[in-house]
């Protein structure tokens, strides 16, 4: 399993802590909004360490001031894909460039099949590896049902 010892899929910060309760998360999000950065949920049913690019839910929410409008959107997505992966994202704007200053995981499927590695050897004794998430043998939209 590519995970850490607990099953988990480990991306962004805090992934190696229990879940986050909303209070916790509502005072990361004000951490982030104290420091200008502009807020951003997202999910996907395929948290391949690769794939970065997961579906936006919503709109990034630039000029924001209060943390209840990221919480909102965030409960707003957990209703709507209660099986998948979300995470807030905060981006900092302050260099001209968007770049992430915070990323954690607030809703996780109940069962995290994880990944499986693949070795395949090459010529001149080359080994190649493939990562491969046990999900996505499954349908997207089945993949942690039942």
């Amino acid at each position: 399993m590519m995970t850490n010892p607990t099953g988990r899929v480990t991306q962004g910060q805090f992934s190696f802590l229990p879940d986050l309760t909303d209070a916790e998360i509502r005072a990361q999000v004000e951490y982030g909004l104290q420091r200008g950065y502009a807020w951003s949920v997202e999910y996907t049913d395929d948290p391949h360490p690769r794939n970065t690019y997961w579906e936006m839910c919503g709109m990034p929410m630039f000029d924001l001031q209060d943390a209840a409008g990221v919480l909102q959107e965030m409960n707003e997505c957990r209703k709507t894909f209660p099986s998948h992966y979300i995470r807030l994202m905060a981006f900092d704007s302050t260099r001209g460039v968007e770049s992430i200053a915070m990323s954690f995981i607030v809703n996780r499927p109940k069962n995290e099949p994880g990944f499986g590695l693949a070795r395949t050897e090459g010529a001149g004794r080359t080994m190649r590896y493939r990562v491969s998430s046990y999900a996505t043998d499954r349908p997207e939209g089945e993949r942690y049902s039942g």
